[in-house]
């Protein structure tokens, strides 16, 4: 069995733009009794409001946006490079019709209630401060709009506390 270490949000060694643009994360959120994932590669980290933040965005049509709407808490896991075409699987099926997570076969485990995966190598757990979706009307640069919102289908920002951050014990070797 891999153990887990709980270390600060200070101690992270990684580079965010590569975790986050390169190598992709994993939002999931349980709502209700069930759980749902899936793969994001736009959002950060960083200070906000004197608190160690997350921040990720989610279309609105993303089944995953019903459960972090729907939980005060979702987490942010965090995979070895071997674990890209599971990404990409998480990104491109919706959990509304199938069950992902089993498909995969992810070891899913719970911390106070938050899911998270025996496989991740890193994963923050988060408690939403803010959500907005984004407004057309605050685009500085239009073309982005363009480019990203042909449907104008507008991601929710949401802002998150890092309440606790898990890593693999043999990733700090």
């Amino acid at each position: 069995m891999t153990e887990f270490k709980e270390i600060s949000p200070l101690e992270l060694q990684e580079n965010a733009f590569k975790l986050i643009g390169k190598d992709w994360m994993l939002i999931s959120a349980q709502n209700q009794g069930h759980v749902n994932a899936m793969t994001a590669s736009w959002g950060g980290v960083g200070v906000m409001w004197a608190k160690n933040v997350a921040f990720v965005v989610i279309r609105p049509q993303r089944y995953t946006k019903e459960f972090v709407d729907g939980s005060e808490k979702f987490s942010i896991s965090f995979f070895k490079e071997e674990y890209k075409k599971m990404l990409n699987y998480f990104g491109t099926v919706s959990g509304r019709d199938e069950d992902k997570i089993s498909t995969a076969n992810l070891a899913m485990m719970f911390d106070s209630g938050v899911p998270y995966y025996k496989e991740s190598k890193l994963t923050l757990f988060c408690k939403k401060l803010y959500s907005q979706q984004l407004d057309e009307k605050s685009f500085l640069d239009r073309k982005l709009i363009d480019v990203w919102y042909p449907k104008s289908d507008y991601h929710t920002l949401y802002v998150a506390e890092i309440e606790k951050v898990l890593v693999k014990a043999e990733s700090l070797n």
